[in-house]
This record gives C-alpha cells, structure tokens and sequence, in this order.
C-alpha cells in the first residue's frame, strides 16, 4: 500500500481550515500545522473504509475533537457502536472497550491504533477469578463493570457502567451480589442500596491517586469550587465532592454549575475535552493522565486505518457469554430510557 502524504498543503490547509475554527480555543495555532496532515488523511480514509472513529472522554482533543465520529463514556460508546452501520470500527480508547464493540457488533472489522493500550482495572482479575468467586459465593449474582475483558463477562451475569450499577443492582432484587473489579465503585455502591455488595480489590491506575487531602487543598480560599469526581475514586475523595457520577453524569453536572470555577476530579483530558463546551466555566485541573488512553494519536490512527491493524477479535466460545452479559445492560438502559 502506497504512503500517505502527510505535509501541510494548500490543499489540507482549505479542508481542515473549518475543523480549526471549531478546536482553536483547544488546540494552538502554532500546533495545528503537525496535526492537519493527519486529520486531513484520516477523514478521507474513513469514507474510503466506511469507517467510523468512537473515542472516549480521556482522548486528547486533537483526537476527540476533529477526527472522531462519536465520543462518550463506557455505556454511550458501547450504545453507539450497537447501532453504527459502518464497516470498520476504530475505537479510541483501550482494549476492553474494544473487545466491548466488537461483542455488540460481530460481523464488522473492529480496529485499535495500539495493542498495548491497556487498563489496570480490567487487568486487576480474570475468568479464573471469577470462578474462584462463584465457588465461593453459589448463587450469588455476579455483577461486573464494563472496564472488564470478555473473558471476565463472559464468566459474569450482568455489566454496568459507574452510571447504571446502583439501579442495576437494585432491579436484580437479591439480597448479595458479587461486584467487580473496582473495590471504590464498588463502596459506592454498597452506600446507596441496601443489597450486600461483595468486592474485589481492583482499583484504576488514574483515579486511585487522588486523596481527599489534595481535594481540600484545592478548596482552600475556593469558595465558589464546585467538586465532581468519578466514583473510581477513593471513599474520602467522594466524600469531599458536591457531586459522584459517571463520566456522563460528571458532564450533565457541569452545565447546572454555568459561570463558577469547577474541579473534575478524573483523567486530565476530560476538563480538556469538556471545556469546549462550556467557556464560561473556569475548569481546575488536578491534571492525573492515563497513560493507556494516551497511547492513541493520530499518526497511529491514521496507520490502523492505513494497514487495517491492529484488528480485536473474540473468541466465539467466549464471546456469545461475554455477549448475553452486555446485551442485559443495555437492554436495561433501553428500558430506563423509554421510561
């Protein structure tokens, strides 16, 4: 396959010079001509491939902003890719969301710009885990969160995001369930039901940094902070927010708290990302990254779509379980949603 011309031409300047317009309060001028080539390239690629591009919240705006097709959390980027009739899915973000889409949507080419885009939380447990905990726990319903791999799923009864797992729990209408991996969700959650939450010790690399220590120095002479943070975190961070939601509810939240100064307490580039939206909030930004989110850019874009690498699959086996778990989350959010 021949290689793409990646210079700033007259030609790239005219077709990217509108997606510019819609970034420049995100992204410098003097930065735009190393990240044209690529947005200009992978734009034609993706109509060429009928591809779509989904990417979450924690990708860098030059990503998430001129290249991307549909961003969002867990759930929404999950939603969405049940329903895209595109050919090729490239998913921004990392491995278990992926494997995620690829489960919802069998039949279509789902690509990643790197293999090594991992997560700590979905590593923290495997099938074998969960076995161990069937066996110890008979009966018990296991409810395991999205940032899972496949294999986890497929040993498991129902996913959630950090938005829906409270009022999953509460629809299995039991008296224990097994909730997995992420221990600080998993409190969170025991907090607001009164079904016993039995935990596993898995905990996100990003979110697990903050202490309610540094929260309350950022308050300090801060009146006006408005605090939202990400139920991954911490118990004493949660109990120092105004607000815990998943990262959709984090950004709802957002728009009821216009024109004060406000502290998302999460990955780095979602203040980035949100920001656009809303101008007239002054973001504060405990600036904590993922490290497995950032190796998504966009000359690695742009060689996924260019090769078709590098390509996530599934075993059969394990994806029709892995599948059934997915589907019953979001058959739910379908119901809530008519409801």
């Amino acid at each position: 396959m021949s290689l793409i011309d990646i210079s700033l031409t007259p030609s790239v300047d005219s077709e990217t010079e509108a997606i510019f317009k819609r970034v420049e309060h995100l992204i410098p001028r003097v930065e735009w001509p190393l990240h044209a080539p690529y947005v200009a390239a992978i734009n034609r690629l993706k109509r060429e491939r009928n591809a779509v591009i989904l990417a979450h919240n924690y990708q860098v705006p030059e990503i998430y902003h001129t290249v991307a097709d549909i961003v969002g959390d867990s759930l929404a980027l999950a939603i969405k890719a049940a329903e895209t009739d595109a050919d090729v899915i490239v998913l921004c973000g990392v491995h278990f969301m992926a494997e995620t889409a690829k489960l919802v949507n069998p039949a279509k080419t789902v690509l990643v710009p790197d293999l090594k885009a991992g997560c700590s939380l979905a590593e923290s447990i495997t099938a074998a885990d969960v076995r161990m905990l069937r066996e110890a726990y008979p009966g018990v319903p296991v409810v395991t969160y999205v940032n899972t791999s496949a294999a986890v799923k497929a040993e498991s009864d129902v996913c959630v995001t950090s938005g829906n797992a409270v009022q999953i729990v509460e629809a299995l209408d039991v008296p224990r369930v097994i909730f997995l991996p992420d221990e600080y969700l998993a409190k969170y959650v025991a907090s607001k039901t009164t079904t016993e939450i039995v935990a596993w010790k898995g905990h996100c690399e990003v979110h697990e940094r903050f202490t309610g220590a540094e929260i309350r120095r950022f308050r300090q002479g801060e009146e006006r902070l408005v605090v939202i943070a990400h139920p991954e975190c911490p118990p004493d961070v949660l109990a120092e927010a105004d607000y815990v939601g998943s990262t959709q509810g984090m950004i709802e939240y957002v728009a009821d708290v216009r024109s004060q100064r406000v502290l998302l307490v999460t990955e780095c580039s979602m203040a980035d990302n949100v920001s656009g939206s809303y101008p007239d909030v002054e973001f504060v930004r405990p600036c904590n990254l993922c490290p497995h989110m950032k190796r998504n850019t966009l000359p690695k874009i742009l060689h996924s779509l260019q090769r078709m690498e590098f390509e996530v699959t599934v075993d059969p086996a394990v994806a029709e379980r892995a599948r059934a778990s997915v589907e019953r989350m979001l058959e739910f959010s379908r119901r809530a949603h008519r409801g």
